[in-house]
Protein backbone atom coordinates (compact mmCIF):
# COMPACT_ATOMS: atom_id res chain seq x y z
CA UNK A 1 0.00 0.00 0.00
CA UNK A 2 1.41 3.79 -1.18
CA UNK A 3 1.02 6.34 1.49
CA UNK A 4 -0.69 9.42 0.34
CA UNK A 5 -0.74 12.59 2.42
CA UNK A 6 -4.72 14.05 2.02
CA UNK A 7 -3.07 16.95 -0.64
CA UNK A 8 -1.73 14.41 -3.02
CA UNK A 9 -4.67 12.30 -3.11
CA UNK A 10 -7.03 15.28 -3.89
CA UNK A 11 -4.84 15.94 -6.67
CA UNK A 12 -4.33 12.74 -8.14
CA UNK A 13 -7.95 13.15 -8.06
CA UNK A 14 -8.19 15.84 -9.47
CA UNK A 15 -6.12 14.92 -12.58
CA UNK A 16 -8.39 12.03 -12.63
CA UNK A 17 -11.33 14.29 -13.25
CA UNK A 18 -10.16 16.63 -15.74
CA UNK A 19 -8.34 13.07 -17.75
CA UNK A 20 -12.36 11.96 -17.40
CA UNK A 21 -13.71 15.24 -18.14
CA UNK A 22 -11.52 15.75 -21.36
CA UNK A 23 -12.27 12.54 -21.98
CA UNK A 24 -15.88 12.58 -22.60
CA UNK A 25 -15.39 16.50 -24.52
CA UNK A 26 -13.78 14.11 -27.32
CA UNK A 27 -17.21 12.89 -27.81
CA UNK A 28 -19.24 16.27 -27.04
CA UNK A 29 -16.91 18.48 -29.61
CA UNK A 30 -15.29 15.60 -31.46
CA UNK A 31 -15.40 18.00 -35.10
CA UNK A 32 -12.98 20.78 -32.84
CA UNK A 33 -10.65 18.16 -32.02
CA UNK A 34 -10.75 16.39 -35.03
CA UNK A 35 -10.34 19.99 -37.05
CA UNK A 36 -6.87 20.45 -34.90
CA UNK A 37 -5.02 17.33 -35.45
CA UNK A 38 -2.26 17.61 -38.09
CA UNK A 39 -3.21 16.93 -41.35
CA UNK A 40 0.01 14.64 -41.91
CA UNK A 41 -2.36 12.34 -39.78
CA UNK A 42 -5.08 9.85 -40.85
CA UNK A 43 -8.34 9.06 -40.03
CA UNK A 44 -9.14 12.34 -37.59
CA UNK A 45 -12.52 11.32 -35.91
CA UNK A 46 -11.67 7.65 -35.06
CA UNK A 47 -8.07 9.23 -33.82
CA UNK A 48 -10.25 11.73 -31.63
CA UNK A 49 -12.48 9.22 -30.13
CA UNK A 50 -9.32 7.06 -29.71
CA UNK A 51 -8.00 9.69 -27.59
CA UNK A 52 -10.86 10.47 -25.77
CA UNK A 53 -11.32 6.96 -24.35
CA UNK A 54 -7.88 6.69 -23.36
CA UNK A 55 -8.25 9.99 -21.48
CA UNK A 56 -11.77 8.82 -19.74
CA UNK A 57 -10.10 5.30 -19.55
CA UNK A 58 -6.89 6.36 -17.86
CA UNK A 59 -8.78 9.00 -15.58
CA UNK A 60 -11.06 6.33 -14.36
CA UNK A 61 -7.63 4.01 -13.93
CA UNK A 62 -5.60 6.74 -11.89
CA UNK A 63 -8.37 6.46 -9.10
CA UNK A 64 -7.41 2.64 -8.32
CA UNK A 65 -4.02 2.08 -6.52
CA UNK A 66 -3.30 -1.04 -8.35
CA UNK A 67 -3.58 0.38 -11.96
CA UNK A 68 -1.78 4.09 -10.84
CA UNK A 69 1.61 3.49 -11.93
CA UNK A 70 0.48 2.31 -15.22
CA UNK A 71 -2.37 4.90 -15.58
CA UNK A 72 0.36 7.65 -14.81
CA UNK A 73 2.49 6.32 -17.29
CA UNK A 74 -0.26 6.29 -20.38
CA UNK A 75 -1.04 9.70 -19.25
CA UNK A 76 2.81 11.06 -19.43
CA UNK A 77 2.87 8.98 -23.49
CA UNK A 78 -0.67 10.58 -24.00
CA UNK A 79 0.24 14.33 -23.43
CA UNK A 80 3.47 13.73 -25.36
CA UNK A 81 1.39 12.51 -28.27
CA UNK A 82 -1.43 15.29 -28.27
CA UNK A 83 1.17 17.67 -28.30
CA UNK A 84 1.54 17.83 -32.13
CA UNK A 85 -2.30 18.71 -32.51
CA UNK A 86 -1.53 21.42 -30.05
CA UNK A 87 1.39 23.47 -32.03
CA UNK A 88 -0.65 22.68 -34.87
CA UNK A 89 -3.63 24.15 -33.40
CA UNK A 90 -1.34 27.29 -32.57
CA UNK A 91 0.10 27.67 -35.83
CA UNK A 92 -3.69 27.50 -37.09
CA UNK A 93 -5.80 29.52 -34.64
CA UNK A 94 -8.85 29.47 -36.94
CA UNK A 95 -9.50 25.78 -36.64
CA UNK A 96 -10.66 26.44 -33.24
CA UNK A 97 -14.01 27.39 -34.64
CA UNK A 98 -15.68 25.17 -36.19
CA UNK A 99 -17.70 22.44 -34.11
CA UNK A 100 -17.00 24.29 -31.09
CA UNK A 101 -19.63 24.20 -28.67
CA UNK A 102 -21.36 27.85 -28.40
CA UNK A 103 -20.51 27.27 -24.38
CA UNK A 104 -16.54 27.10 -25.12
CA UNK A 105 -14.93 30.40 -25.54
CA UNK A 106 -12.96 30.15 -28.60
CA UNK A 107 -9.30 30.39 -27.59
CA UNK A 108 -7.30 33.66 -29.15
CA UNK A 109 -4.20 32.92 -30.67
CA UNK A 110 -1.72 33.93 -27.79
CA UNK A 111 -3.90 31.44 -25.35
CA UNK A 112 -3.15 28.79 -27.60
CA UNK A 113 0.59 29.95 -27.68
CA UNK A 114 0.39 29.95 -23.96
CA UNK A 115 -0.97 27.11 -23.27
CA UNK A 116 1.61 25.17 -25.03
CA UNK A 117 4.15 25.10 -21.86
CA UNK A 118 1.07 24.00 -19.86
CA UNK A 119 1.52 20.45 -21.31
CA UNK A 120 5.05 19.70 -19.67
CA UNK A 121 3.39 21.27 -16.76
CA UNK A 122 0.74 17.86 -17.28
CA UNK A 123 3.54 15.49 -17.55
CA UNK A 124 5.14 16.72 -14.62
CA UNK A 125 1.59 16.16 -12.61
CA UNK A 126 1.45 12.31 -13.42
CA UNK A 127 4.71 11.74 -13.23
CA UNK A 128 4.72 12.35 -8.91
CA UNK A 129 2.11 9.46 -9.32
CA UNK A 130 3.99 6.92 -11.35
CA UNK A 131 6.26 6.16 -8.21
CA UNK A 132 9.38 7.25 -9.53
CA UNK A 133 9.74 10.16 -7.54
CA UNK A 134 9.45 7.53 -4.17
CA UNK A 135 11.83 4.92 -5.32
CA UNK A 136 14.59 8.25 -6.00
CA UNK A 137 14.51 9.09 -2.31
Amino acid sequence: MTYETTLQRASRRLLAGLMVMMGVLHFVAADTFAAIIPDALPWHLPLVYLSGVAEAALGVLLLAESTRSLAAWGCIALFVAVFPANIYWALHPELSVPGLPSWLPTPSATALWLRLPLQFLFIGWALRFTGVATRVR
